[in-house]
């Protein structure tokens, strides 16, 4: 795994919308950081790391950033009560058609 998302990784769950400014830029700036596209590998780490909102919208540049490696990176529907993004990421790979039917 590359050492920037290693980096992005080892920061945990992107913070709320009560995280610091300085905080919140510092993310979105590691995210800018990482190269596209992403490895498998890569991709299903960095799906642990959506916080409980959208951040100020740095939460969709990293489910577009894991939406460039190989897909569908989840490989189970998200529980009822799971993050909202896992729900979002599992919502887009089936309207693309990425799950068999079932």
């Amino acid at each position: 795994m590359r050492p920037e998302v290693l980096a992005f990784i080892a920061d945990g769950p992107l913070p709320d919308w009560d995280g610091s400014e300085e905080e919140i830029d510092r993310r979105g700036q590691q995210l800018d950081a990482i190269s596209r596209p992403v490895t498998g590998e890569e991709a299903r780490a960095l799906v642990d790391c959506f916080g409980p909102d959208d951040c100020y919208g740095v939460a969709w540049t990293l489910l577009h950033l894991i939406e460039t490696g190989p897909n569908p990176v989840l490989r189970e529907r998200p529980a009822p009560d799971a993050n909202e993004w896992h729900d979002r990421l599992w919502r887009r790979a089936d309207n693309a058609g990425l799950y068999p039917a079932t």
